[in-house]
């Protein structure tokens, strides 16, 4: 089985409240894990074409790294088309779910970690892809995220992401029903309401050069924004 690059892993010191916010953030994520694997994709079409933008810009010389991978799926599409991919959860019980599926159809290069995306935890210049799906809106910090993904990334390496943008939804959806669903443990604590503009100029702001801006939705108003982003040489 060829070698996954588990080194990065080595995790860095962090203070007390880092690891309170990681295990906060891990229990909600446990908590409704075999839930989130059972929800079908609610644009299946959608997806897919995100799913064939991301394969046109990897390939198979290619260490990959995905940030937030939740149970999997998403991985286990892509990794036959790279040299390696680690993907990675904060949550235990996210990688559990995942690491069945890989038992159920073994691919070699594939490797699953928890991680938390907030956390200095992935090395440094060894990735040649960075990907984070569906979750930049729920790290802790958003610019220590986006830091520690360029710090992973080698050189000329592409950050390539897929965000809800909260705040270009109705505002009844960020001023009533989260705090409404927060209150009942349907929403996690830490969930950051961006819109695409403000995404843009977190990763301008970690020297990332912005290569695309797209939209992949078939249904409706797509609050998802796609964005590619390049480590500069």
């Amino acid at each position: 089985m060829a070698s996954l690059p588990t080194a990065p892993l080595a995790v860095a010191p962090a203070g007390l409240q880092d690891h309170a916010t990681a295990a906060r953030k891990a229990r909600f994520w446990d908590r409704i894990a075999r839930k989130y694997a059972a929800d079908p994709i609610a644009d299946m079409a959608g997806y897919e074409a995100t799913l064939q933008r991301v394969l046109a810009l990897l390939h198979p010389g290619q260490d990959v790294l995905e940030i937030g991978c939740g149970t999997g799926s998403t991985a286990l599409r892509l990794a036959p088309f790279t040299r390696r991919l680690l993907a990675t959860d904060v949550s235990q019980q996210m990688i559990n779910i995942a690491r069945e599926k890989l038992a159920a159809r073994p691919m070699a290069q594939l490797g699953f970690a928890v991680a938390d995306a907030d956390a200095q935890v992935f090395g440094q210049g060894i990735y040649d892809a960075v990907l984070a799906f569906n979750m930049l809106h729920l790290v802790s910090d958003l610019d220590l995220a986006l830091a520690q993904a360029v710090r992973a990334l080698r050189p000329g390496g592409l950050l390539i992401s897929k965000t809800p943008c909260i705040s270009e939804m109705n505002p009844l959806v960020r001023w009533l029903a989260l705090p409404l669903m927060r209150a009942i443990g349907k929403a996690p604590d830490v969930l950051l309401c961006l819109d695409a503009a403000q995404l843009r100029a977190a990763m301008v702001r970690q020297g990332l050069r912005i290569e695309a801006v797209e939209r992949h939705g078939t249904r409706g108003k797509d609050f998802r924004v796609f964005i590619v982003a390049r480590k500069p040489d």
